[in-house]
Formats: structure tokens, sequence, C-alpha cells
């Protein structure tokens, strides 16, 4: 009788989900503390909302076959679908509902929060990610999309970029409403195919975008994409209209006469930006970065942009007759700093701790007391957690980059003076207790 061999679990991660090691996550530390000084010196309230929504609340995923599965990751509870949060406007949209007469209008919130997509993965895109939105509910004007230009570029500079590293672009979905009207496309799901084809100019270009417009697309994998079916005079049309240079709408006019006020000059329009969510209304923006960075596979690619955002002044209505019109903006936490660590070197100090060698588990009293003394002094410190030689407990310390260990056994205990050694110039200095901590102080 054979045995039955037991599967083991895999190693390896879903397509689209990474593990983040100790320096990004300090790096994206240091960028999320300079964008909580930012918001906070712009008056923004900090807000955190649930990861999962009821499905019918995300509003642009309702749920249309026997599972909501059409770009969230869901399950049924009960009778009710809920889904991971696609992004952290729609859950933003139902908070201020939920809340309407007890908020201030203007409502100015910034979140900071995973998101989860369920869509074809690719280079530097992910289905689950950190994002950063701030965003102006209650209001109408164009000031408050103005200032969120503003404010991104103040915190991009304070992260280390220059204003040659980026620059935002901007038009108006009035634009593209005003074009489709005009080649006659009345149907809402076409409607949507071509907007979310108009997106992909950017990383595509014209030529396989005009493919999404036309019969669809197939990317390298094979993968075909059904086109939004336009006909080829009026795709034609669109790409004419969508290369012009000038901005002819009376909210494009307006935001570029505050932009001038507010003596920031470090935007282009552009009438190609769409932005792909069909809640937009009017004025969007998008963050594109300038320089090249490499991937993962040591390739040189233009990685173009981290986020944008826009005026959505109908999606609170979807929750009632609500008078919120709103703007805001949301950043890829994780696509920003991934390119910031390719441009610039962050001076971020990783606190490795001093290991305590335990020549002797009776002697552990000793060990625990020098412990005390040093991290009592704020010094990173630990009694090798581990069981093994001296040898391997060397190893141990090389491996996590400890900048000293501490030898005490038999001998040091006797005589009160532990040996401290540089590990980084293998020097040995024999000392007493009570001077450790100075000691120590020189190397880290």
């Amino acid at each position: 009788m054979t045995k039955e061999k037991k599967s083991k679990p895999s190693k390896e991660l879903p397509l689209g989900f990474v593990d983040r090691q100790e320096k990004e996550l300090l790096v994206r530390d240091f960028i999320i503390s300079n964008i909580k000084e930012v918001m906070i010196k712009y008056g923004f309230q900090y807000l955190e909302t649930p990861s999962f929504e009821y499905s019918d609340s995300i509003g642009k995923f309702l749920p249309d076959k026997d599972r909501p599965d059409e770009g969230v990751f869901s399950f049924k509870d009960e009778t009710k679908w809920l889904s991971l949060r696609y992004d952290l406007t729609a859950p933003l949209a139902r908070y201020v509902a939920k809340n309407y007469l007890e908020i201030p209008k203007p409502f100015k919130r910034y979140q900071l929060g995973t998101v989860w997509r369920n869509e074809k993965p690719g280079p530097g895109r992910f289905r689950e990610f950190l994002q950063f939105d701030a965003d102006f509910v209650g209001t109408k004007s164009l000031q408050a999309d103005a200032e969120l230009c503003v404010m991104i570029s103040e915190i991009l500079e304070k992260c280390g970029l220059s204003k040659s590293d980026y620059i935002i672009k901007i038009s108006s979905r009035k634009i593209t409403e005003s074009l489709l009207k005009k080649i006659n496309v009345k149907d809402n799901d076409q409607k949507l195919t071509a907007l979310r084809a108009l997106d992909k100019i950017d990383r595509l270009g014209w030529d396989e975008v005009k493919k999404l417009l036309g019969e669809g697309r197939k990317d390298k994998s094979g993968d075909f994409t059904k086109g939004a079916n336009l006909k080829a005079k009026d795709i034609q049309t669109i790409e004419e209209t969508l290369k012009k240079k000038l901005p002819e709408t009376e909210d494009l006019i307006e935001i570029l006469k505050i932009l001038k006020n507010y003596n920031f000059n470090n935007f282009e329009f552009d009438p190609s930006i769409i932005r792909g969510l069909e809640y937009y209304t009017g004025v969007i923006f998008e963050v594109n970065l300038k320089f090249d960075v490499t991937n993962n596979k040591g390739q040189v690619i233009q990685f173009g942009s981290i986020g944008g955002g826009g005026r959505y002044d109908n999606l609170v209505n979807n929750f009632g007759n609500y008078d919120a019109p709103a703007t805001g903006i949301s950043i890829g936490l994780d696509r920003l700093v991934y390119a910031l660590m390719q441009k610039k070197e962050f001076k971020i100090k990783q606190s490795k701790p001093v290991v305590i060698c335990v020549f002797d588990k009776n002697l552990m009293k000793e060990y625990i007391n020098v412990q005390a003394i040093l991290r009592n002094a704020d010094i990173s410190s630990e009694i090798y957690p581990g069981e093994g030689k001296l040898k391997k407990q060397m190893e141990y310390a090389n491996k996590i980059k400890s900048p000293a260990v501490i030898l005490y056994g038999e001998n040091e205990i006797k005589s009160g003076k532990p040996t401290l050694r540089n590990l980084s110039s293998g020097k040995e200095l024999s000392i007493e207790i009570k001077e450790l901590v100075n000691e120590i102080k020189k190397i880290i």
C-alpha cells in the first residue's frame, strides 16, 4: 500500500502581490511623514475607512453576475456582497453621505490606505498597493482643484524631487464628453470602453489605443481586449481633437488663471489626459514623473504617472440627494517609493541591534542586566535569540548587519569587563560595563 504524498503549500506569491523589505518600508514611512506634515499645514483632517465596503457602495463595479468579480475582490456575507475597496474615493463618498449633517462643508480629508484591484497585473502595477488621497467635498470652487495641484507639488519636492523631475498635466472631462457627443456615442458601455482606452494613451501610445477604440487589441501575452467599436472616421476625429493644445472649456480657463495667482507653473495642458474612472465630471489632472527608472529586469523605462485626480460632482449623490460637489487627488505611494529610491539615495538610518552573545544559559541574568542597561540608553540590543555556538552567533550578527557584539563569558563576568567587538573594523575593546553605552554610541 503506497503512502499518499502530502502536497506542500506554495512559497510563491500570487501575481500582482509583493513582499516589501525594511529599506523600502522606511523610505515609505519617510514619505508618509512628509505627507502628514503638508496635510496638517493645508488644514486637512485625517480619516480612515474600513477595507471592506458593501459591493454596491463601491459604485463602479455593481454586481452584474453571480459574483461581482469585475475589478474587485468580493465575497458574500449572508445576503449581501462585500468587496475590498478598489480606491479610497468611493468609501469617502459613502462616509460623507452617512455623516452629512455632522461634517463641515466643505469637508477636507486625507487618507492613507491599502486598496485592492482584481485585474491583470503588469510591470509596476500591483493588485494590492498603498494609496494616498486628499479631497475637498462640498465645494464647486476651482480654487480647491488648484490647491490640490500646488499641494502635491510641495509633497514631491519635500520628498526630494526638483521641479524638472515631474509635471502635472491638466485637462477636463468636458472635452471628451463634448467629443463623444459630437461623434454620437450614446451607449454608456461604449462610452466607458472608449474612455478606458483613451486613458492608456500615455502607456500604450496612439497606435495601440486606436485598436482599443476600434475592434480591440491583443497584448504581448496574447490576451485580447474588446474594443469600443468606433468607426475609423470617428477615431480620427478623437485623435485630432485630443492632439490640440489649446484649453477651450470654461473650467480649464478658470483653473489656469488660479494657478497663475499661486505663481505655480509646473504644469501643462494635455487634452489626452482622460483618467479612466467614470465618475469624473470636470477638471482632471495627472502627476507624471519625467525621469527614467530601471525595472526589475534591469530595463530602463519611462515611469510616467504616479497618480492624479479631478472633479467628481455627482458621486455622493449616488447615496441620496446630497449637495456635495467634490474634487480630489490620489497618489500610488508604492510606485512613488519605487521611483524615488532610484532617483536619490535616502540616508535613512536602519537601526540594527547590538548582539549580546550567549556563552552559558545559566548566565542569562547577567546578559539580561547588560541588555537592560543598553535599552535604557535607547540602544537597540538583543540577547542572541537562537541556539548554537559562538561561530553561529557571529554569523547571525553579521547577517543582520549588527554594528557590534558583546562577548560576556565567565571570565569577563569575573573581571566585570565585557568585550565589545566592532563588526565593521574587527577591533575589540575590553571595558567596564558602565563604559559600554558611550563606546557603543561611537560605533552606531
